[in-house]
């Protein structure tokens, strides 16, 4: 089987890899939730690389969840590229059956042949976990097949929280991705790439060797609020607490006392201010207290 293969960005290295490091784990702690239809979108300053699980198919023989990872110039919306990765789920670790690279740029195919399945991932994730997957492939290069051999040393170096456009998530581990890549004998690489994967999630930040880095930006498996269901009658406005003014009674006229009845205290209050000029007595507004006032407050005596 074969691989084809760009000299600037040697993508069968980046295949095993993890290039971008993409792990399923069915632990307590899921690092890749690996269900059809996830999809995962990152973004750098110049390209986006929108994940996505798609099949079940067929690959091999084996019945197999594709990983496709497309690749997007950010300006223009231009497609890179495509790659697809062919994986099961096994009761240990995430198998990795093989690999189908396109490099647009060049018209080339990749193609990695593992007469075993590589373990991808791992399904206990903690901090020092080291492993290693080791690849066979066919580099198609100006019409020449180029035997090639792809060494992928993988190791879980921290947990840590990040923040990215899509929303802060904690715990996430850390993969260092260290590839020692080969081919015809004339084509020798190094390099070392990062993969930052939230639980429950998955790829949350992606960091190439030159240093550039990519965020996540949107995922389908990131929680919307809840919009709680509302009828009419919830929409109805709440009912306000009355004012003080509201609970108070309607004043009574007359009523000098406040008691809400026009009876023998108003009268007596009136009296014991008969002469003065208090306001409150004075309940013809006359400026005085005196006789008139009395009888309005006796002609108004609550019945």
């Amino acid at each position: 089987m074969k691989t084809t293969l760009s000299l600037h960005s040697l993508k069968p290295l980046l295949i095993l890899v993890l290039a971008y490091g993409f792990a399923f784990t069915a632990t307590a702690q899921n690092y890749y939730p690996a269900d059809v239809g996830n999809t995962w979108v990152l973004e750098d300053a110049e390209e986006r690389r929108i994940y996505s699980l798609e099949g079940p198919e067929t690959f091999e023989g084996a019945e197999v969840i594709t990983l496709k990872i497309e690749i997007e110039e950010l300006d223009t919306g231009d497609l890179i590229d495509t790659d697809k990765y062919f994986l099961t789920v096994g009761s240990e670790d995430i198998k990795l059956h093989g690999t189908i690279l396109e490099e647009a740029a060049i018209g080339g195919i990749v193609t990695t042949d593992f007469s075993t399945p590589a373990t991808f991932f791992p399904l206990n994730l903690t901090a020092g976990d080291k492993w290693q997957i080791i690849a066979d492939a066919t580099v198609e290069l100006n019409g020449l097949s180029i035997p090639a051999e792809s060494t992928t040393h993988l190791e879980v170096v921290a947990f840590e929280d990040l923040q990215t456009p899509a929303g802060t998530f904690q715990n996430c581990a850390k993969v260092e991705l260290a590839l020692v890549f080969s081919a015809g004998g004339f084509i020798n690489v190094e390099s070392t790439t990062y993969q930052w994967l939230a639980p429950d999630l998955g790829p949350v930040q992606y960091q190439n060797s030159e240093g550039l880095v990519s965020t996540l930006v949107s995922s389908n498996l990131l929680t919307a609020p809840e919009v709680p269901d509302t009828t009419a009658e919830d929409m109805m406005p709440e009912p306000s607490e009355p004012s003080e003014e509201e609970t108070m009674p309607e004043p009574v006229p007359y009523d000098v006392t406040g008691d809400g009845i026009v009876n023998i205290l108003d009268l007596t209050f009136v009296a014991s201010r008969f002469g003065e000029s208090d306001p409150k007595a004075d309940v013809n507004g006359d400026g005085i207290v005196n006789i008139l006032d009395l009888v309005l407050v006796a002609q108004n005596f609550s019945s």
